[in-house]
């Protein structure tokens, strides 16, 4: 029979002195001991605080600039900073993080624009219910630029990357614009294949349709018109989309 005071008992991991550095500097972030835009104290003072060396805090370091929350400044005046989180600055992490994925091959492009129709069909129905004067504005500015502009254009993915994430602005969602904006500017079709004139007309006609659909508020059509623009994108992505 099995002592029941043993039971109490459970054998627990025990962490490397890079994790245990880690893991307190994180905490000590994450529950606002340290501000956004603040200093850390420098390496040789922390190594002290911790018991370890140098190169074990430097790499407990490295690895919370990797997950996003601090940032290193090279200089005189420089250091270790916490991040100051926004969504913009979620966006530039979550971009990435997948641009690495993409060249190191764990996803390919089709997944991630599947993905972009996940968020932004249901992005432009919200737009089409949400939206404020300021995004028709910015939205009618970018798709005439998009109409006045040519093929060979090396602003055209900047167009396509502002349309799409205005329409997550306008949402009214922030953390889904963030995420629009990442994947979106991971997987535009400019970065990796030949844009025809032909594809570049489909787009800005496509474009126009949300734009009509957002600006008189028909939330269903808004979503069938990004839906039917988004599966003609991953026919491209994909390299099936013929010619009418």
């Amino acid at each position: 029979m099995t002592d029941p005071v043993a039971q109490k008992f459970r054998p627990q991991q025990v962490t490397r002195p890079r994790d245990q550095v880690e893991q307190q500097i994180r905490e000590a972030i994450l529950t606002g001991q340290f501000a956004q835009g603040e200093k850390l104290p420098a390496e040789t003072e922390l190594a002290q605080q911790f018991g370890v060396s140098r190169p074990t805090v430097r790499e407990a370091l490295g690895a919370l600039v990797s997950a996003g929350l601090i940032r290193k400044s090279p200089g005189v005046a420089g250091g270790s900073f916490v991040n100051v989180v926004t969504p913009d600055s979620l966006s530039q992490m979550l971009k990435e993080s997948m641009d690495t994925i993409l060249r190191l091959g764990a996803l390919d492009v089709g997944e991630l624009t599947s993905v972009r129709r996940m968020l932004e069909v249901p992005a432009a129905e919200w737009a089409a219910k949400n939206r404020q004067d300021s995004h028709l504005d910015t939205l009618q500015a970018i798709v005439q630029k998009q109409r006045d502009t040519t093929i060979n254009d090396p602003a055209i993915p900047s167009y396509d990357l502002a349309f799409h994430t205005t329409i997550g602005h306008a949402s009214g969602n922030r953390l889904l614009a963030a995420f629009i904006a990442a994947v979106h500017d991971s997987t535009h079709p400019a970065q990796y294949l030949e844009v025809t004139e032909e594809v570049g007309r489909r787009t800005v006609k496509q474009h126009m349709a949300i734009l009509r659909a957002i600006e008189s508020g028909e939330a269903e059509t808004a979503r069938d018109a990004m839906a039917s623009h988004l599966d003609y994108v991953l026919q491209y992505s994909l390299g099936i989309v013929r010619s009418e």
